[in-house]
């Protein structure tokens, strides 16, 4: 069943199409929270209450985007509200720990077989998770949408609600500033499918 017949499934209060839903897209949501949060029980709680959100306003998402960016739109919405509160509470810069670099890149226990989680377990993403951990909110929040969770640019401007040319904009600039920060340390990969400068882009 396709994820539109599971929305209008769920729209009709059918628990069980929801909970579909749920399993389809529980790992990418908790794992997107996580990478934004660098926290696992908060972003274990802000996922949660993204299905919440999600659940309770079905009748507000009118298809014009797919249930999984607007549900990323959601989750981020969420995870921006908590960093921006949690900047507030200890006057400082969000950033990913470097006290632990294997806790700031840690996965749900499941989702195996992701190649991303094999690229951030390698030397090469405790290096990654250092320069986004020294970027701006702006720029980190961006890479980690792009370049971490694979979406689109069109789905990042859905999520972050920011028109194209904006995104493509910070996007670069904040691959420039990471580029710069990896030259510095000696840690800019020239290669391979993770390089936030040269991968091949798709729209």
């Amino acid at each position: 069943m396709s994820d539109r017949e599971l929305v209008e499934r769920a729209k009709k209060r059918d628990q069980k199409a929801f909970e579909q839903l749920v399993l389809d897209n529980q790992n990418r949501v908790y794992g997107l929270a996580l990478r934004l949060t660098n926290d696992r029980e908060e972003a274990a709680d802000l996922a949660q209450e993204a299905f919440v959100k999600a659940w309770q306003g079905l009748d507000s998402f009118q298809g014009e985007s797919s249930f999984s960016t607007w549900l990323y739109r959601l989750t981020a919405n969420l995870c921006i509200d908590w960093l921006r509160k949690k900047k507030r509470r200890e006057g400082v810069e969000p950033a990913v720990s470097l006290d632990d670099e294997e806790r700031a890149w840690a996965e749900p226990a499941n989702w195996e077989g992701d190649p991303q989680v094999q690229l951030e377990r390698s030397e090469q993403g405790k290096a990654l998770a250092r320069g986004l951990a020294r970027l701006s909110e702006e720029h980190r929040r961006i890479l980690v949408l792009r370049e971490l969770s694979g979406l689109s640019y069109q789905e990042i401007s859905q999520t972050l609600e920011l028109d194209l040319g904006t995104v493509k904009s910070r996007i670069a600039r904040a691959r420039l500033a990471l580029r710069k920060i990896l030259l510095e340390d000696g840690n800019f990969f020239d290669k391979g499918p993770s390089n936030p400068v040269k991968r091949k882009e798709r729209g």
